[in-house]
């Protein structure tokens, strides 16, 4: 069975890729640069507000807090935002969503210049509620994004450009969460959210390049609630989609050790916010070098059970990360789920591109993103409340093993996806 063939061969191709045929487009490096910074600039609030609650209150429960507080607008926002997505210009959407984090930036930058003359419970109220704004911007960004991407390049360069989309993802994110432990120890708070403030007006800036695109056509009379249950009807009737994005939707909300990490970096390896950022970033730079691998190495049969495999092994990496004490070896454990990691995001969005219509992309990238958050910002309120109740170590040992039975669940009852094979995917769309 060949995963990732000889010489980046397919079925359909005799020839090798061009790795960086979507790169070539200048409205696509645009929207790369835009990606990047807006990435850079939320992945520095993650770690250095992650840090600085933790700092502040001493209590794991309230990094959840922090990831129920995004969460909880980004989910209820989220059919909404498909739908404005599929009816009104996707780039304009954008340039809002990215004006909004700007603020949502200077609005933290002034709580911390301003924290000696605010208590505490105030203090944590403003910062949970610009957190609360952010989940709104990025309840509309997702299905924006996600619906420009293929209106920039050609269907035949779509596989490659998503390959460059997640890993541009992931250099921000090795980028980001670096960035923000390092200024964080090194600069303070203050400085931290002044670069934040300063990349999301970048991210303004790239984003306006790009020519505005039409809208794909179809019946727009109809009503919100109506185009929001044709989205929902298509998610839910199609095994492919909707096991794929409930595999990834309940093994990171078990396997979510990175909400953690500030527990870890702090009381368990002692390490630091420096120490943080190296391994808030470990796994993105795991996803980062297979996606560059993926680039050039198209993965090719298999790729249903090499998802369920990738996934199992990712729960693997999160028991030996929750067992280790060396910095170096918790470094290695959460690089390999990185890596694990970015194949089963590659082909659940390489997927999702290829079956849905492009008039429904920003309905169907709604209820992903519905999961998606779940997975990511209500596993963070998952785990912080896990390790209240059971201890830090144990709550990630537990989540490692519900992560691997999942997946065992999931290659039970759902044969489609276990069968799934990209070449014929692409071909047959």
């Amino acid at each position: 069975m060949t995963y990732f063939p000889k010489n980046g061969q397919n079925n359909a191709m005799t020839n090798k890729p061009d790795a960086y045929v979507a790169l070539r487009v200048p409205a696509y490096r645009f929207f790369l640069s835009m990606r990047m910074m807006t990435t850079l600039a939320i992945q520095i609030m993650s770690v250095s507000v992650g840090y600085f609650v933790y700092d502040l209150t001493g209590d794991p429960l309230m990094l959840g807090f922090s990831g129920l507080a995004e969460a909880v607008p980004a989910i209820t926002i989220s059919l909404w935002a498909g739908h404005i997505a599929d009816k009104y210009n996707r780039r304009n959407i954008l340039i809002g969503c990215i004006v909004t984090l700007l603020f949502c930036s200077l609005a933290l930058l002034t709580l911390v210049v301003w924290r000696d003359q605010l208590d505490k419970p105030m203090l944590l109220a403003g910062i949970y509620s610009v957190i609360f704004c952010t989940g709104i911007a990025r309840g509309f960004f997702s299905p924006a994004n996600f619906a420009l991407l293929p209106q920039l390049i050609d269907k035949k360069t779509l596989p490659n450009a998503i390959t460059w989309n997640s890993s541009t993802w992931e250099i921000a994110s090795i980028t980001g969460l670096g960035l923000g432990g390092l200024l964080y120890g090194f600069a303070g708070v203050t400085a931290t959210f002044a670069v934040m403030s300063g990349l999301c007006l970048l991210a303004l800036i790239f984003v306006m390049q790009i020519a505005p695109r039409p809208v794909p056509p179809a019946d727009h009379s109809e009503p919100a609630l109506a185009r929001i249950r044709e989205g929902l009807r298509f998610v839910f009737s199609n095994q492919l989609i909707i096991s794929a994005i409930a595999l990834d939707l309940f093994a990171v909300l078990f396997g979510g050790a990175v909400a953690l990490l500030p527990v870890f970096a702090k009381d368990i390896l002692k390490v630091g916010p420096e120490g943080l950022g190296i391994l808030r970033a470990a796994m993105s730079l795991g996803a980062f070098a297979m996606g560059i691998f993926i680039a050039h190495r198209p993965i090719g049969k298999g790729a249903g059970r090499l998802m369920l495999a990738s996934v199992a092994g990712f729960g693997g990496c999160i028991i030996g990360f929750g067992l280790s004490r060396f910095f170096w070896l918790s470094f290695a454990f959460l690089f390999l789920a990185g890596v694990l990691d970015e194949i089963s995001v590659y082909i659940r969005s390489s997927m999702i591109q290829h079956l849905t219509p492009e008039h429904m992309k920003g309905r169907v990238s709604s209820v992903n993103s519905i999961f998606i958050t779940s997975s990511n910002e209500i596993g963070a309120f998952e785990s912080g409340l896990a390790a209240k109740l059971m201890g830090t170590v144990p709550s990630v040992l537990f989540g490692g093993v519900m992560t691997i039975l999942v997946v065992l669940f999931t290659l039970w009852k759902a044969p489609k996806l276990r069968d799934l094979d990209y070449d014929e995917l692409v071909q047959e769309t």
